[in-house]
C-alpha cells in the first residue's frame, strides 16, 4: 500500500535533515502506529507523504502508494489522490476546519472535489457521513458552524470528512492529542470501528504509547529522525529492543500508575 526508501527530509538552512534515511513498507489493511518525542520526525515524515511540507523542503528517495512513485506525479492527479485515496485526519479540529464555512459545506465540497454530484445530491451523502460517526441530528448539525459544536463532535466531523470518500489509507496525525480522556476514548472505539468496517490501511501518528498499543497491530519508533525499532505492538510491549523504545514503555507505564490529583491526600 505504501512504500517509503531511503527518504530523508531537509527543511532550508536547518543544520541537519528532520527524516533521515527512513525506509518503511505498510501491507494493504495493516494498522501501523509511529511513536516518538516531539521533533522525531514523524509529523514530517506524514507531511512529506501528503505533499504538504514548507516551500523549500527538500525530499530524497522514494515515496510510492501502490506502486506509484508519489513525487513523480503532477499537481492535479496529486490532488486526486487526496482525500479519495489518501485521506488524513489532523490534530487540531478547530484550527483544521474552515470557522466561516458550515461544516455541511465543507463536506460538500470534498464530495464535489472528486465526484459529479450535485448540490442536492450530497445532502444524504453529507448526513449520513456525520450519523456514521456518531453525530446526533445529522440534518441540523451539517448546518453549524465548527464553533457550534464541541471538540469531540468537531474531531467526528473531522473523521466523517476523511472517510466521505471512502480511501484506501488513512493518516491520523495525533487524532486525540487535543481531547479530554472521555472524549478520546470514544474518538478511539469510532476510529477502529469504521477502521474494521471499510477494510482501511490506516498509518497513526502519536506521541501516546497507549493510543497507539490500543489501535495498532505494529509500532514504529522514530528518534532524531531516524526508526530505531518497528515490530509487531504485542512483541515490542512484551520485549523492546532498543533503550529508547523501552523508556517509552517505561514512561507510558509511569503515567497510567500515577496517582491522580484528585485522588492524593492533601498534607498536613
Amino acid at each position: 500500500m505504501l512504500e517509503l526508501n531511503d527518504v530523508s527530509i531537509t527543511y532550508r538552512a536547518a543544520p541537519r535533515p528532520a527524516v533521515a534515511d527512513v525506509s518503511l513498507s505498510i501491507a494493504a489493511g495493516e494498522r501501523v502506529g509511529i511513536v516518538g518525542e516531539s521533533g522525531s520526525g514523524k509529523s514530517t515524515l506524514t507531511s512529506a507523504i501528503l505533499r504538504s511540507l514548507p516551500t523549500g523542503s527538500r525530499v530524497d528517495g522514494g515515496i510510492a502508494f501502490r506502486g506509484t512513485e508519489l513525487g513523480g506525479l503532477s499537481t492535479a492527479r496529486f490532488r486526486e489522490l487526496r482525500s479519495a485515496e489518501i485521506a488524513r485526519i489532523p490534530q487540531d479540529p478547530l484550527a483544521s476546519l474552515n470557522p466561516v464555512i458550515r461544516v455541511g459545506d465543507q463536506l460538500r465540497d470534498v464530495l464535489q472535489a472528486h465526484r459529479r454530484i450535485s448540490r442536492a445530491e450530497c445532502i444524504p451523502l453529507i448526513e449520513e457521513a456525520l450519523a456514521e460517526v456518531g453525530i446526533p441530528e445529522p440534518a441540523v448539525k451539517r448546518k453549524a458552524f465548527p464553533h457550534e459544536l464541541s471538540g469531540g463532535m468537531r474531531q467526528r466531523v473531522l473523521i466523517a470528512m476523511s472517510l466521505i470518500n471512502e480511501p484506501r489509507l488513512l493518516i491520523a496525525d495525533e487524532p486525540t492529542t487535543a481531547l479530554d480522556v472521555t472524549v478520546q476514548a470514544q474518538i478511539l472505539d469510532l476510529l477502529q470501528r469504521e477502521l474494521d468496517s471499510r477494510e482501511m490501511t490506516l498509518l497513526l501518528i502519536t506521541h501516546d504509547i497507549g493510543v497507539v498499543t490500543e489501535v495498532c497491530t505494529r509500532i514504529v519508533v522514530m528518534r532524531h529522525g531516524r526508526i530505531v525499532e518497528d515490530g509487531p505492538t504485542e512483541q515490542l510491549m512484551a520485549n523492546p529492543g532498543h533503550p529508547y523504545t523501552r523508556q517509552l514503555f517505561a514512561a507510558a507505564r509511569m503515567q497510567v500508575s500515577a496517582p491522580r490529583a484528585s485522588d492524593r491526600k492533601p498534607q498536613s
